[in-house]
């Protein structure tokens, strides 16, 4: 089943254009999916318009950050299928009215929290579960991008929900507690230092790495190491990948999908089959919590609680 797909807005952080950079280019590669555009003068910045003119299914919103929750859910309510750049709300409150949208119509709306789909995190999510290192009790995180344009926001608000996603996709512990600390520069680095229930905990450094030239921002270091009570598991997620170097930058060429590609085949398939997305609403609320969170840590110094959600909350089933 082909699903037609419109892609609607081209706005990230600072200077990301993820729909033009990642996600049309793997729309058009994946089988599942054909994009279509509106033309008609009514559809020009009318998203409900530009729906009804192209009869799409599905729409992947990169809208402006301040304005994509209402897009989202626009969508949703006309109908369609979402994918939802990250992050998908400015706010906790916001991605909870996404989450109420896609609850009360039915439909898909997936976090483009791609770096989740990896093959490397999926196999350790695997063996996680079949308990190969028995009960985890602690997550090391290293996610640290090379090059590219810093994020006016701060790089805790642009790549903080990445690991952030997967600790949560790998643990399915929920964090209780959390405790940032400031890199070198504040605003290129951070130190999370997570309380899980059950006594788990994890410890992610996240940022851009200062003084690089590149001009292409690329993945210099992302794993994971994860201890549990009968091993220790190392995951390198940024395999399995070639890393290629050029003048205009360094890139990882992936052997096969990458991870974009996979989440794309996650959406897919939870849209023809009707099952639960493997990424929907509420993991997009967890991961906010935990940044959201982390910024205020960071403006009070000190380590600050996160409440459990009330009983019928969309996280209690992320």
């Amino acid at each position: 089943m082909t699903l037609r797909t419109l892609p609607w807005g081209s706005s990230g952080l600072g200077t990301q254009d993820h729909q033009s950079d990642m996600y049309v280019p793997a729309f058009r590669a994946h089988p599942g999916f054909t994009l279509v555009e509106a033309t008609g003068p009514a559809a020009a910045g009318d998203l409900t318009a530009a729906i009804r003119e192209t009869g799409a299914q599905v729409v992947s919103v990169c809208a402006p950050p301040g304005e994509r929750a209402d897009r989202i859910v626009e969508a949703l309510r006309a109908g369609c299928h979402v994918l939802a750049d990250k992050p998908m709300a400015p706010d906790v409150a916001d991605a909870r009215r996404v989450a109420d949208a896609a609850a009360e119509t039915g439909l898909v709306c997936m976090p483009a929290h791609h770096h989740r789909f990896g093959a490397s995190v999926r196999s350790a999510a695997s063996a996680l579960a079949a308990g190969r290192i028995g009960l985890p009790w602690n997550v090391q995180a290293d996610f640290l991008v090379d090059g590219g344009d810093p994020c006016p926001e701060g790089e805790l608000v642009n790549f903080g929900l990445y690991p952030v996603d997967v600790v949560l996709a790998l643990t399915g512990r929920a964090v209780r507690r959390v405790h940032a600390l400031p890199g070198r520069d504040p605003r290129r680095s951070t130190v999370l230092l997570l309380d899980h229930d059950s006594g788990l905990t994890s410890t992610i450094t996240v940022g851009r790495l200062p003084g690089t030239t590149a001009p292409l921002g690329s993945l210099a270091l992302h794993r994971y190491r994860i201890s549990g009570s009968g091993g220790v598991m190392d995951v390198d997620a940024a395999r399995p990948a070639a890393t290629v170097r050029s003048v205009v930058g360094t890139r990882a060429a992936w052997h096969g999908d990458g991870t974009v590609g996979r989440m794309l085949t996650a959406l897919h398939t939870a849209i023809v089959s009707g099952r639960p997305p493997e990424a929907g609403p509420a993991d997009a609320v967890a991961a906010l919590r935990v940044t959201d969170a982390a910024a205020r840590s960071l403006a009070l110094g000190t380590p600050v609680p996160i409440d459990p959600p009330p009983h019928d909350s969309q996280e209690d089933n992320a």
